[in-house]
Order: C-alpha cells, then structure tokens, then sequence
C-alpha cells in the first residue's frame, strides 16, 4: 500500500484508534504486536507501509583475531558479505522497515544505520531486536520500536536473511505493504487489505472520543488542545 494512501486514512489516528477499528470488523485478536516491543523516546510516532527484513541468528563463531586483522575481517568480510543490507537502496518515502530479528543480544539498530534509513526516507523502524547508540538515536529523532536496548555489534551473532517476505513480529505476521502504526501505546499491524475499513471505524472512534473529552474540558475551564 503506498504511503499517500496510508497518511491520508490514518492521520491522525491513535494506536487505540485502530485496535478499535480492527475491533469493530472483527480481527479481535490480530494485529497488536508484543507489549514488549516499545517507543526508544517519549512523542515517537509512525504510520506508513512496512518494508519487511528477516534477520538470522548466526552459527558462525568470530575468529580470535586482534587490533587491525579484527577490523579488516568485520568491516570488509562481516558487515560487507554476511550482515550487509540491501534493501537500503528499495527504502521509499514514507516506509517503515519492520525488522524480525532472534533474540542474540545485539544492537542491530544504531545510531548509523537508523540516519541512514531516515536520509533515504524511511519514517520509522520496528524490530523484535535491540538498538543501541541509543543518546544519539533519540537525538536524531526517528522513530524506533525496539525489544531491547544492547551495547553489542553483531558480528559473530547476526545475519541479514531475507526482505520484502512475509515476516512473524511480537506474535503478528506483516505482509510487505501492511500499514504499521505506532505511538506510546505500542505497534499495531494492520493488513492492507483491510486498511481502509479498519481506518473508518477507527476515526470513528477517535471522534467520539474527542467529543466527549472536549466536553469534559469546557467543564474544567481548560484551554483546548490538538487533542480534542
């Protein structure tokens, strides 16, 4: 599903918002990735079309090597033939890369490769791993849902396996081209072959919420806000 599509049925929209939506066409218990699966930063929002990667954990064991033979073998053998990542170059305005990786205590996000994704126009990242550089990565703002925070590279642990394949995240499957929502409350996938009905029930109930709320306000004497 293109992002244009995407921006223009869920702007706006609440992660809640869309767990209604789901709700209300009857996918109860589809779409909300694992709890565990959280915001880096406080305000990080996305909602765009995923761009799928598999990782793998790794049965190769890091040579005992030192000093400069160690750095010759990770960067140009490691990160160049076994963790390298091609779909960098397929990264399209708006895409949110969506990362399925084993549980190896890595930081596979970073404060590189996530600027590198933004400067190709991704809007987020959202992985079953870990991220680190994690100062930096709030700084530069873009939004990541990660599993873990981890001091480790992945060299010796990690590998790239596929992307653009079907993939399994905090126990939900997502599909190339499924929408992913995210904000404080969580992840949430939404298969984009329901995406327009499940946005119309989702707005729908973010209007009466907004309603309500904004009633509730002018009884405080509160000034009102974006949010009602």
């Amino acid at each position: 599903m293109e992002y244009s599509e995407i921006e223009k049925l869920f702007s706006g929209l609440r992660v809640s918002d869309v767990r209604d939506g789901m709700d209300w066409i009857g996918l109860f218990s589809k779409g909300t990735v694992s709890r565990d699966i959280r915001p880096l930063f406080v305000g990080a929002k996305l909602a765009g079309p995923a761009l799928t990667v598999r990782a793998l954990a790794s049965q190769q064991q890091a040579p005992a090597l030192t000093g400069d033979d160690y750095t010759e073998w990770a960067r140009n053998y490691w990160y160049k033939q076994v963790h390298f990542e091609p779909f960098t170059d397929e990264i399209r305005t708006g895409d949110v890369l969506v990362f399925e990786s084993p549980d190896a205590g890595v930081g596979q996000l970073g404060s590189a490769n996530t600027l590198k994704y933004r400067t190709r126009g991704a809007q987020g990242v959202v992985t079953s791993g870990g991220c680190r550089d994690t100062d930096e990565v709030r700084m530069q703002a873009l939004p990541v849902f990660a599993r873990y925070v981890s001091q480790t590279m992945t060299q010796g642990r990690m590998e790239y396996g596929a992307h653009n394949v079907p993939i399994t995240i905090g126990g939900q499957r997502v599909n190339p081209g499924d929408v992913v929502v995210g904000d404080g409350d969580g992840v949430i996938i939404v298969p984009q072959q329901h995406a327009e009905e499940v946005a119309k029930y989702g707005r729908q109930e973010l209007e009466n919420d907004k309603a309500g709320r904004r009633k509730m306000y002018e009884q405080l004497g509160w000034e009102l806000d974006h949010t009602v």
